[in-house]
């Protein structure tokens, strides 16, 4: 089980880490409004344990991500 469980959390960092790559001609306000989703919906997947979780932590992440990309992107 713990097998699968290791490819799985592999598979998806992989999955995240070319989605990513994928941002190179985004502004760093965008890169962190994509971050800033990613984690939250995982992070409301964690907690909230359904797709409504899922779906309000990553609105929520992008929301926060946006707006400290905003700050950064003035710098």
């Amino acid at each position: 089980m713990k097998t699968i469980q290791r490819l799985a959390i592999s598979a998806v960092v992989a999955a995240v880490m070319l989605g990513m790559a994928g941002c190179s001609g985004m502004s760093t306000q965008d890169k962190y409004t994509a971050g800033g989703a990613v984690a939250g919906g995982l992070g409301g997947a964690a907690l909230g344990g359904g797709t409504l979780g899922t779906l309000g932590g990553a609105a929520v992440g992008g929301v926060v991500g946006h707006e400290v990309g905003k700050d950064k992107d003035k710098k």
